[in-house]
């Protein structure tokens, strides 16, 4: 099992598959970083040589923020936000939808589950 980037990488899959597993790696940059180490990207993991398996590694810490600095900064930027107590940083805070998406109805995901309206209390 090859562990690239702090991150086990499933074998059975081909290459540009598998780095995608890893945060911070879309198919896009995995068939970019196939690119620039030379490989095939519909070659295994499992055909891999170690050679290969540490260029891959190399041009991603190299290149790309994946992971928990990926994590982190991303963090750090909503952080900002927050702390600056623009309107995006208030949504945050909130845990309302940031991007302007209507919220009468809808941004479940977002709020949270439904909470019973008022009209639905046991009467005694």
């Amino acid at each position: 099992m090859a562990r690239i980037a702090g991150v086990n990488i499933p074998t059975g899959k081909t290459l540009r598959y598998s780095l995608a597993y890893i945060y911070g790696i879309g198919r896009v940059n995995a068939l970019e970083i196939c690119e620039k180490a030379n490989i095939l990207e519909t070659k295994r993991v499992y055909d891999l040589t170690d050679a290969e398996v540490l260029r891959i590694r190399e041009i991603i810490d190299r290149d790309y923020k994946v992971e928990g600095v990926l994590r982190s900064e991303i963090a750090m930027n909503v952080k900002r936000l927050m702390d600056l107590g623009c309107y995006r940083g208030l949504r945050h805070r909130k845990s309302l939808p940031v991007r302007g998406q209507r919220t009468h109805t809808n941004a479940r995901t977002r709020r949270g589950k439904a909470k019973a309206p008022i009209a639905a209390k046991k009467k005694q």
